[in-house]
Protein backbone atom coordinates (compact mmCIF):
# COMPACT_ATOMS: atom_id res chain seq x y z
CA UNK A 1 0.00 0.00 0.00
CA UNK A 2 1.16 3.68 -1.18
CA UNK A 3 1.50 6.48 1.57
CA UNK A 4 -1.06 8.05 -0.30
CA UNK A 5 -2.84 4.88 0.45
CA UNK A 6 -2.04 5.19 4.30
CA UNK A 7 -2.88 8.25 4.34
CA UNK A 8 -6.14 8.23 3.09
CA UNK A 9 -7.00 5.21 5.56
CA UNK A 10 -5.55 7.10 8.45
CA UNK A 11 -8.20 10.23 7.91
CA UNK A 12 -10.83 7.60 7.04
CA UNK A 13 -10.15 5.72 10.63
CA UNK A 14 -9.92 8.86 12.66
CA UNK A 15 -13.07 10.10 11.17
CA UNK A 16 -14.99 6.72 11.75
CA UNK A 17 -13.50 6.66 15.95
CA UNK A 18 -15.11 10.17 15.60
CA UNK A 19 -18.53 8.74 14.73
CA UNK A 20 -18.59 5.93 17.12
CA UNK A 21 -17.04 8.63 19.76
CA UNK A 22 -20.17 10.68 18.65
CA UNK A 23 -22.51 7.63 19.68
CA UNK A 24 -21.29 6.95 22.69
CA UNK A 25 -21.95 10.36 23.95
CA UNK A 26 -25.52 10.07 23.09
CA UNK A 27 -25.87 6.28 24.29
CA UNK A 28 -24.47 7.69 27.57
CA UNK A 29 -27.01 10.61 27.64
CA UNK A 30 -29.68 8.42 26.75
CA UNK A 31 -28.13 6.22 30.18
CA UNK A 32 -28.34 9.21 32.24
CA UNK A 33 -31.88 9.73 31.25
CA UNK A 34 -32.99 6.47 32.13
CA UNK A 35 -31.04 6.09 35.21
CA UNK A 36 -32.86 9.84 36.49
CA UNK A 37 -36.13 8.42 35.31
CA UNK A 38 -35.50 5.20 37.63
CA UNK A 39 -34.58 7.37 40.43
CA UNK A 40 -38.02 9.20 39.67
CA UNK A 41 -39.89 6.25 40.08
CA UNK A 42 -37.98 5.08 43.21
CA UNK A 43 -38.65 9.09 44.84
CA UNK A 44 -42.39 8.71 44.30
CA UNK A 45 -42.80 5.37 46.33
CA UNK A 46 -43.88 6.66 49.99
CA UNK A 47 -45.71 4.42 53.10
CA UNK A 48 -48.92 5.84 51.18
CA UNK A 49 -48.06 4.17 48.19
CA UNK A 50 -51.27 0.74 47.63
CA UNK A 51 -49.68 -2.33 47.10
CA UNK A 52 -51.09 -1.96 43.13
CA UNK A 53 -49.49 1.19 43.33
CA UNK A 54 -46.18 -0.71 44.46
CA UNK A 55 -46.59 -3.30 42.07
CA UNK A 56 -46.81 -0.95 38.90
CA UNK A 57 -44.13 1.09 40.13
CA UNK A 58 -42.14 -1.99 40.71
CA UNK A 59 -42.40 -3.54 36.93
CA UNK A 60 -41.44 0.14 35.67
CA UNK A 61 -38.30 0.23 37.14
CA UNK A 62 -37.42 -2.96 35.85
CA UNK A 63 -38.21 -2.09 32.95
CA UNK A 64 -36.62 0.87 33.09
CA UNK A 65 -33.48 -0.83 34.67
CA UNK A 66 -33.58 -3.31 30.85
CA UNK A 67 -33.75 -0.46 28.68
CA UNK A 68 -30.73 0.70 30.65
CA UNK A 69 -28.40 -2.21 30.70
CA UNK A 70 -29.26 -2.59 26.68
CA UNK A 71 -27.81 1.36 26.73
CA UNK A 72 -24.52 -0.03 28.54
CA UNK A 73 -24.11 -3.02 26.52
CA UNK A 74 -24.41 -0.86 23.39
CA UNK A 75 -21.70 1.47 25.11
CA UNK A 76 -19.50 -1.49 25.77
CA UNK A 77 -19.83 -2.66 22.12
CA UNK A 78 -19.20 1.05 20.88
CA UNK A 79 -16.18 1.20 22.57
CA UNK A 80 -14.47 -2.10 21.89
CA UNK A 81 -15.05 -0.35 18.23
CA UNK A 82 -13.54 2.13 18.93
CA UNK A 83 -10.49 0.72 20.54
CA UNK A 84 -10.29 -1.87 17.77
CA UNK A 85 -10.43 1.08 15.31
CA UNK A 86 -7.88 3.07 17.29
CA UNK A 87 -5.56 0.15 16.98
CA UNK A 88 -5.91 0.26 13.25
CA UNK A 89 -5.14 4.00 13.49
CA UNK A 90 -1.66 2.79 15.58
CA UNK A 91 -0.87 0.01 12.52
CA UNK A 92 -1.43 2.11 9.99
CA UNK A 93 0.35 5.01 11.66
CA UNK A 94 3.30 3.13 12.28
CA UNK A 95 3.39 1.64 8.28
CA UNK A 96 3.26 5.39 7.27
CA UNK A 97 5.92 6.57 9.79
CA UNK A 98 8.05 3.31 7.72
CA UNK A 99 6.77 4.30 4.19
CA UNK A 100 7.83 8.24 4.73
CA UNK A 101 11.37 7.13 6.23
CA UNK A 102 11.97 4.67 3.25
CA UNK A 103 10.80 7.31 0.98
CA UNK A 104 13.64 10.18 2.71
CA UNK A 105 16.26 7.47 2.75
CA UNK A 106 15.60 6.97 -1.10
CA UNK A 107 15.33 10.28 -1.86
CA UNK A 108 18.71 10.68 -0.15
CA UNK A 109 20.07 7.98 -2.22
CA UNK A 110 18.79 8.76 -5.60
CA UNK A 111 20.50 12.57 -4.82
CA UNK A 112 23.50 10.54 -4.09
CA UNK A 113 22.81 8.33 -7.11
CA UNK A 114 22.44 11.87 -9.34
CA UNK A 115 25.43 13.66 -7.85
CA UNK A 116 27.22 10.24 -8.28
CA UNK A 117 26.35 10.28 -11.87
CA UNK A 118 26.80 13.65 -12.81
CA UNK A 119 30.30 13.39 -11.32
CA UNK A 120 30.72 10.03 -13.47
CA UNK A 121 29.66 12.16 -16.57
CA UNK A 122 32.08 14.99 -16.10
CA UNK A 123 35.22 12.43 -15.74
CA UNK A 124 33.57 10.54 -18.93
CA UNK A 125 33.83 14.05 -20.93
CA UNK A 126 37.24 14.56 -19.45
CA UNK A 127 38.18 11.06 -20.09
CA UNK A 128 36.83 11.47 -23.61
CA UNK A 129 38.31 15.12 -24.75
CA UNK A 130 41.66 13.25 -23.64
CA UNK A 131 41.48 10.57 -25.75
CA UNK A 132 40.55 12.76 -28.79
CA UNK A 133 43.40 14.70 -27.61
CA UNK A 134 45.77 11.55 -27.88
CA UNK A 135 44.44 10.55 -31.35
CA UNK A 136 44.78 13.52 -32.94
CA UNK A 137 48.15 13.68 -31.23
CA UNK A 138 48.80 10.12 -32.60
CA UNK A 139 47.24 10.32 -36.12
CA UNK A 140 50.78 11.59 -38.04
CA UNK A 141 52.36 8.75 -36.63
CA UNK A 142 50.39 5.56 -37.76
CA UNK A 143 49.76 3.97 -34.68
CA UNK A 144 47.26 1.54 -35.67
CA UNK A 145 49.70 0.26 -38.32
CA UNK A 146 52.12 -0.59 -35.47
CA UNK A 147 49.50 -1.89 -32.78
CA UNK A 148 48.65 -4.50 -35.76
CA UNK A 149 52.66 -5.22 -36.41
CA UNK A 150 52.78 -6.09 -32.59
CA UNK A 151 49.49 -8.70 -32.63
CA UNK A 152 50.11 -12.45 -33.34
CA UNK A 153 49.69 -13.73 -36.62
CA UNK A 154 46.42 -15.63 -34.82
CA UNK A 155 45.01 -14.99 -31.20
CA UNK A 156 43.63 -17.64 -28.62
CA UNK A 157 40.61 -17.29 -26.59
CA UNK A 158 40.68 -19.45 -24.39
CA UNK A 159 37.34 -20.35 -22.80
CA UNK A 160 36.81 -21.10 -19.45
CA UNK A 161 33.37 -22.75 -18.52
CA UNK A 162 32.05 -23.92 -15.10
CA UNK A 163 28.46 -24.59 -14.60
CA UNK A 164 28.15 -26.24 -10.63
CA UNK A 165 25.03 -28.74 -10.21
CA UNK A 166 23.56 -27.41 -7.47
CA UNK A 167 23.53 -23.70 -8.95
CA UNK A 168 20.93 -22.16 -12.05
CA UNK A 169 22.16 -24.34 -15.39
CA UNK A 170 23.46 -22.13 -17.73
CA UNK A 171 23.67 -23.04 -21.43
CA UNK A 172 27.00 -22.50 -21.59
CA UNK A 173 27.90 -24.74 -24.55
CA UNK A 174 25.20 -22.67 -26.66
CA UNK A 175 27.35 -19.92 -25.41
CA UNK A 176 30.44 -21.25 -26.97
CA UNK A 177 28.51 -22.88 -30.54
CA UNK A 178 27.49 -19.15 -31.64
CA UNK A 179 30.52 -17.57 -30.60
CA UNK A 180 32.66 -20.26 -32.90
CA UNK A 181 29.57 -19.88 -35.37
CA UNK A 182 30.22 -15.99 -35.61
CA UNK A 183 34.26 -16.15 -35.81
CA UNK A 184 33.96 -18.97 -38.62
CA UNK A 185 31.31 -15.87 -40.51
CA UNK A 186 34.05 -13.33 -39.91
CA UNK A 187 36.53 -11.73 -42.16
CA UNK A 188 38.90 -12.63 -40.02
CA UNK A 189 38.28 -16.38 -38.54
CA UNK A 190 41.83 -17.88 -39.42
CA UNK A 191 43.69 -15.59 -36.79
CA UNK A 192 41.09 -16.91 -33.81
CA UNK A 193 41.04 -20.08 -32.77
CA UNK A 194 39.44 -20.94 -29.46
CA UNK A 195 40.58 -23.35 -26.67
CA UNK A 196 37.87 -24.14 -23.59
CA UNK A 197 38.45 -26.14 -20.23
CA UNK A 198 34.91 -27.52 -18.89
CA UNK A 199 33.77 -28.07 -15.48
CA UNK A 200 36.65 -26.34 -14.44
CA UNK A 201 38.52 -26.44 -11.25
CA UNK A 202 40.40 -23.37 -9.12
CA UNK A 203 43.39 -26.11 -9.85
CA UNK A 204 42.61 -25.62 -13.56
CA UNK A 205 42.94 -22.52 -14.18
CA UNK A 206 46.84 -21.61 -13.86
CA UNK A 207 47.47 -24.99 -15.86
CA UNK A 208 45.33 -23.21 -18.06
CA UNK A 209 46.93 -20.18 -18.88
CA UNK A 210 50.06 -21.81 -18.71
CA UNK A 211 49.86 -24.19 -21.20
CA UNK A 212 47.26 -22.33 -23.63
CA UNK A 213 48.77 -19.09 -23.48
CA UNK A 214 46.29 -16.91 -24.29
CA UNK A 215 45.14 -13.45 -25.58
CA UNK A 216 41.12 -13.44 -24.29
CA UNK A 217 40.73 -15.02 -20.89
CA UNK A 218 36.63 -15.45 -21.11
CA UNK A 219 34.99 -16.63 -17.75
CA UNK A 220 31.29 -17.85 -18.63
CA UNK A 221 29.65 -19.59 -15.71
CA UNK A 222 28.21 -18.15 -12.19
CA UNK A 223 29.48 -14.71 -10.40
CA UNK A 224 28.36 -13.61 -6.93
CA UNK A 225 27.58 -10.49 -5.40
CA UNK A 226 29.99 -10.94 -3.26
CA UNK A 227 32.72 -10.49 -5.90
CA UNK A 228 33.07 -14.11 -6.24
CA UNK A 229 34.10 -16.08 -9.21
CA UNK A 230 31.53 -19.22 -9.22
CA UNK A 231 34.01 -22.66 -10.02
CA UNK A 232 33.20 -25.89 -8.94
CA UNK A 233 34.72 -28.79 -6.81
CA UNK A 234 35.68 -32.05 -7.40
CA UNK A 235 31.99 -32.90 -6.67
CA UNK A 236 30.97 -30.90 -9.23
CA UNK A 237 29.21 -28.17 -6.12
CA UNK A 238 29.99 -24.46 -6.23
CA UNK A 239 33.29 -22.98 -5.18
CA UNK A 240 33.30 -19.60 -4.74
CA UNK A 241 37.01 -17.86 -5.83
CA UNK A 242 37.13 -14.75 -4.15
CA UNK A 243 38.47 -10.92 -5.72
CA UNK A 244 41.60 -11.47 -4.10
CA UNK A 245 42.66 -14.70 -5.95
CA UNK A 246 41.40 -13.81 -9.22
CA UNK A 247 43.08 -10.14 -8.97
CA UNK A 248 46.76 -12.27 -7.71
CA UNK A 249 46.60 -15.16 -10.43
CA UNK A 250 46.53 -12.05 -13.31
CA UNK A 251 48.59 -10.44 -11.27
CA UNK A 252 51.19 -13.41 -11.63
CA UNK A 253 49.87 -14.74 -15.11
CA UNK A 254 49.31 -11.64 -17.09
CA UNK A 255 51.79 -12.11 -19.93
CA UNK A 256 50.31 -11.68 -23.38
CA UNK A 257 46.76 -11.55 -22.20
CA UNK A 258 45.43 -8.05 -24.19
CA UNK A 259 41.12 -9.10 -22.75
CA UNK A 260 40.28 -11.01 -20.13
CA UNK A 261 35.73 -11.34 -20.19
CA UNK A 262 34.45 -11.98 -17.55
CA UNK A 263 30.63 -13.20 -18.34
CA UNK A 264 29.83 -13.67 -15.26
CA UNK A 265 26.79 -11.66 -13.15
CA UNK A 266 28.57 -8.91 -10.22
CA UNK A 267 31.71 -8.88 -12.26
CA UNK A 268 32.42 -5.71 -12.79
CA UNK A 269 34.85 -5.12 -9.91
CA UNK A 270 37.17 -7.78 -10.41
CA UNK A 271 37.25 -6.57 -13.78
CA UNK A 272 38.08 -3.12 -13.30
CA UNK A 273 40.64 -4.21 -10.72
CA UNK A 274 42.33 -6.42 -12.56
CA UNK A 275 42.90 -4.07 -15.88
CA UNK A 276 45.74 -3.05 -13.40
CA UNK A 277 47.89 -5.84 -15.43
CA UNK A 278 46.37 -6.36 -18.75
CA UNK A 279 45.29 -3.68 -21.46
CA UNK A 280 41.30 -4.38 -21.27
CA UNK A 281 38.64 -6.41 -19.25
CA UNK A 282 35.41 -6.54 -19.64
CA UNK A 283 32.62 -7.20 -16.77
CA UNK A 284 29.04 -7.25 -15.74
CA UNK A 285 27.76 -4.30 -12.89
CA UNK A 286 24.67 -6.40 -11.93
CA UNK A 287 23.25 -10.14 -12.92
CA UNK A 288 23.00 -11.09 -16.65
CA UNK A 289 20.66 -13.54 -18.33
CA UNK A 290 21.59 -16.65 -20.05
CA UNK A 291 20.26 -15.38 -22.93
CA UNK A 292 21.78 -11.73 -23.08
CA UNK A 293 25.40 -13.22 -22.37
CA UNK A 294 25.47 -15.45 -25.12
CA UNK A 295 23.99 -12.39 -27.49
CA UNK A 296 26.83 -10.01 -26.21
CA UNK A 297 29.66 -12.77 -26.47
CA UNK A 298 29.03 -13.50 -29.65
CA UNK A 299 28.65 -10.22 -31.08
CA UNK A 300 32.06 -9.55 -29.56
CA UNK A 301 33.96 -12.01 -30.78
CA UNK A 302 32.46 -11.32 -34.69
CA UNK A 303 33.35 -7.54 -34.16
CA UNK A 304 36.59 -8.46 -32.97
CA UNK A 305 36.79 -11.20 -36.14
CA UNK A 306 36.26 -8.41 -38.44
CA UNK A 307 39.20 -6.77 -37.49
CA UNK A 308 37.16 -4.09 -34.79
CA UNK A 309 38.89 -1.72 -32.19
CA UNK A 310 37.73 -2.98 -28.87
CA UNK A 311 35.95 -0.11 -28.41
CA UNK A 312 33.76 -0.55 -31.38
CA UNK A 313 33.43 -4.47 -30.39
CA UNK A 314 31.98 -3.79 -27.05
CA UNK A 315 29.56 -1.08 -28.34
CA UNK A 316 29.00 -3.44 -31.40
CA UNK A 317 27.56 -6.25 -28.95
CA UNK A 318 25.83 -4.23 -26.94
CA UNK A 319 23.93 -3.24 -29.74
CA UNK A 320 23.16 -6.79 -30.39
CA UNK A 321 21.39 -7.03 -27.03
CA UNK A 322 19.22 -3.85 -27.90
CA UNK A 323 18.50 -5.35 -31.67
CA UNK A 324 17.22 -8.12 -30.09
CA UNK A 325 14.96 -6.39 -27.22
CA UNK A 326 16.87 -7.48 -24.74
CA UNK A 327 17.12 -5.19 -21.98
CA UNK A 328 20.39 -5.56 -20.44
CA UNK A 329 23.16 -3.35 -22.68
CA UNK A 330 23.80 -1.09 -19.74
CA UNK A 331 25.12 -4.23 -17.73
CA UNK A 332 28.45 -4.96 -19.41
CA UNK A 333 31.04 -2.32 -18.63
CA UNK A 334 34.37 -1.81 -20.37
CA UNK A 335 37.95 -0.98 -18.49
CA UNK A 336 41.19 0.18 -20.14
CA UNK A 337 44.13 0.35 -18.84
CA UNK A 338 45.62 4.13 -18.44
CA UNK A 339 48.16 4.21 -21.10
CA UNK A 340 45.05 2.28 -23.29
CA UNK A 341 42.48 3.93 -26.03
CA UNK A 342 39.79 1.68 -27.00
CA UNK A 343 39.98 2.85 -29.99
CA UNK A 344 43.26 2.05 -31.11
CA UNK A 345 42.89 -1.35 -29.45
CA UNK A 346 42.86 -4.37 -32.02
CA UNK A 347 43.25 -7.78 -30.69
CA UNK A 348 42.94 -9.19 -34.30
CA UNK A 349 45.32 -8.23 -36.84
CA UNK A 350 44.62 -8.45 -40.83
CA UNK A 351 46.51 -10.19 -43.17
CA UNK A 352 46.61 -8.13 -45.70
CA UNK A 353 48.37 -5.72 -43.10
CA UNK A 354 50.68 -8.59 -42.15
CA UNK A 355 51.60 -8.86 -45.80
CA UNK A 356 52.40 -5.36 -46.55
CA UNK A 357 54.58 -5.33 -43.52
Amino acid sequence: MSISSDRSRQISLQKEIAQIRSQIAQEREKLQRKNAEIGTIERSVNHNTSLSMLQSKQRQIEQKSREAATIEKKIGDLSKREASKASDVHRVQSSLETKENNARKKLIQDEKKRHTENDRALKKRATELARQARIHRSLSENPVLMRYEELPEKITVLFIASNPRDQAQLALDEEVRLIEQKIRASKFRDSVQIKSVWATRPSDLLQALNEHNPTVVHFSGHGSSQDELILQDDAGQAKPISKPAIVQMFNASSSGIRLIFFNTCFSSVQASEIVDYVPATIGMKDSIGDEAARVFAAQLYSAIGFGRSLNDSFEQAKAALMLEGIQEDQTPSLYLADSEDGDTVFLVRPHETSASS
